[in-house]
């Protein structure tokens, strides 16, 4: 259509001869077309563009909404995630205070548990040791006293060996410890 009047201008042969020159045929059908055009478009296309463009709007309001609750919700996790995290940390930490406090009781009892063995061993090892000098004491009186018996029969030339003679010398060496 718009060649139909560019195409009757160059026919005439005689063009604009400046950019400032206004031809009318031109002008009518330029508003003609444009007129013609702005009809079409207001008739078909602009219902289905605004159309289009408030649902686009609409979507985009009901994503911004939806967008502002996952926000929002996101931030409540958060928060309750954080407060969560800090009941953990305090949890852990009273764990360790607790795990500290019963390694230093279970170190106490043992060490009282090692204390009262030992002190267990000391008093066998006294009473053993009690035992063997009182074993060794009768061993040495009763060496005495066989060679108090041996010394008193070469002394008497004669041999001691009777029960009596023992508990005779024996009663004499007791004697003997107890005025020591």
């Amino acid at each position: 259509m718009l060649l139909l009047p560019a195409m009757l201008i160059a026919a005439e042969g005689d063009g604009p001869a400046s950019p400032f020159e206004v031809n009318f045929g031109l002008f009518f059908w330029t508003w003609l077309v444009f007129i013609a055009l702005y009809l079409l478009l207001k008739r078909f296309a602009w219902p289905a563009i605004v159309k289009a463009t408030e649902e686009r709007e609409q979507a985009i309001a009901k994503q911004l909404e939806e967008a502002k609750t996952l926000n929002a919700e996101a931030a409540a996790h958060l928060a309750e995630q954080q407060k969560l995290l800090g009941e953990a940390r305090t949890q852990g930490q009273q764990l360790l205070a607790d795990a500290k406090q019963a390694a230093d009781r279970e170190r106490s009892a043992a060490l009282v548990k090692t204390k009262q063995e030992q002190e267990a061993l000391l008093d066998r090892a006294k009473r053993d040791i009690a035992a063997e000098r009182e074993k060794a004491i009768r061993a040495l009186r009763e060496e005495a006293v066989d060679l108090s018996l041996a010394a008193a029969s070469k002394l008497i030339e004669q041999r001691l060996d009777s029960d009596g003679d023992r508990k005779l010398v024996l009663s004499y060496i007791s004697s003997l410890e107890e005025t020591n």
